[in-house]
């Protein structure tokens, strides 16, 4: 779901909630000046966008702490978010910068200046270097550190910026239609009259500047959709992490006998997907040895950070990445363990099949939960479902498919575990 906030009806998406919707990408939209309460956590979310207004983003308005938390949780979730001129600077305040009042007004339309960093960057890398936008706005701010600047102009150096890898802020209004500066023209009319001839030139202005609006928008969607099923995963795991291990503390032992069960040798590679925390890390390192290598695999970087604080990184290696494309040469490792990853992943076949490529024949596979099926079914109030990959009728083929031999099946009423063999080919 992608969640839009506005503020204000003259504010909309316009252009871009076009490009959004023809991406096939499902939308949600807070109108908090309708009174609409700004969603608690980004659980659900696999992009923000975050509106207009005419509130200043460096004073207090109604939402305005719940947007900066909203804005925050997203960043370190690492949820795609757009920002659009109060957006924008409500962005760099939740990334550690800083909004403030400007020079004046600066209202209609006006060149701004890519960087040479716009050259290269997933959403604005085919803008021309020049472009004529919407201008609407009399203030400001100062980048957090390490955003980068994407676009400039004299009078207001801050234009557009990246923070990290998922995050832009855009000071102008490329979202823009006519509709919308008729709107801005009859909200605002005051500043509108120190732009003459501005709402009569808007076609004109529009016809160009659509050509490279609709493009940065429809970049921004395909970035979204290409890692939605991840931003998901990243989203949920991100807000608990801080407390998993306080949450589960009584799971180290029970993770610590599943290992026993690898029966993996001294010297051996051992990889642990889905990490999390690091609770197997222990148990995987003291099967293998001071001589083997442990290395623990998570998507999500809270939760390798809750790793390192629990002092993990001494039993083993912790590795962002996505571990259903591990970035391992084919037969690198003896064992795989899994606790509870198999129903996270997008496509359980695709990283059955992943998993295989980089075990060496006879290496092993261990999933394994803490919670039986039914359990877990009941925890949550539903019943079992016939379509779970863990359910034998299921896991069965697929594991085969994929170049396994599953060895050992227990779904009992407090744990799971699934052992595999690899399959010389």
């Amino acid at each position: 779901m992608i969640q839009i906030v506005e503020h204000a009806p003259h504010e909309g998406p316009y252009a871009l909630g076009t490009a959004l919707a023809a991406a096939g990408l499902p939308i949600r939209v807070c109108r908090t000046w309708a009174g609409d309460p700004v969603p608690e956590t980004a659980d659900d979310i696999v992009a923000l966008v975050v509106m207009g207004g005419a509130m200043t983003a460096y004073e207090d308005f109604p939402g305005r702490t719940a947007e900066l938390a909203l804005l925050g949780a997203a960043l370190e979730a690492e949820v795609p978010v757009l920002g659009i001129c109060l957006g924008a600077q409500l962005l760099a305040i939740a990334a550690g910068g800083a909004a403030k009042p400007g020079t004046g007004t600066q209202v209609g339309w006006g060149d701004v200046r890519m960087t040479e960093a716009a050259h290269d960057d997933p959403v604005l890398a085919a803008v021309p270097e020049r472009l004529r936008v919407l201008h609407w706005h009399s203030d400001t701010m100062d980048l957090p550190a390490g955003a980068t600047l994407l676009a400039s102009c004299d009078r207001y150096p801050v234009q557009a910026f990246r923070v990290g890898g998922s995050a832009w802020g855009v000071q102008f209004h490329l979202e823009a239609v006519q509709e919308t500066v008729e709107a801005f023209a009859r909200a605002f009319p005051e500043e509108a009259a120190t732009a003459p001839g501005l709402v009569e030139s808007a076609p004109a202005e529009l016809a160009v500047l659509a050509r490279h609006g609709d493009g940065v928008f429809k970049r921004f969607a395909a970035f979204v959709a290409t890692r939605a099923e991840q931003t998901a995963t990243r989203a949920f795991f991100t807000r608990r992490a801080a407390t998993w291990e306080e949450r589960f503390a009584d799971d180290g032992p029970r993770y610590a006998e599943a290992v026993e069960r690898m029966g993996l040798r001294p010297g051996q590679r051992v990889l642990d997907l889905g990490c999390g925390t690091g609770r197997a890390l222990p148990a995987l390192r003291a099967q293998v040895g001071a001589e083997g290598v442990v290395a623990g695999v998570d998507l999500t970087p809270a939760m390798l950070t809750a790793a390192l604080r629990e002092g993990r990184a001494g039993d083993g290696q912790l590795l962002l990445a996505d571990a259903c494309r591990l970035p391992l040469p084919t037969g690198t490792v003896h064992g795989i363990f899994s606790a509870g990853l198999i129903n996270h992943v997008p496509d359980p076949a695709t990283a059955l099949r992943e998993w295989a490529r980089v075990t060496s024949p006879d290496g092993v596979l261990l999933l394994y939960h803490p919670s039986g099926r039914a359990e877990r079914a009941a925890r949550h109030g539903r019943p079992l479902d016939p379509a779970d990959p863990l359910a034998e009728e299921n896991l069965r083929p697929a594991l085969d498919a994929a170049g396994w031999d599953l060895a050992r099946y227990e779904d009992a009423p407090h744990h799971f575990l699934a052992r595999a063999i690899r399959v010389g080919r």
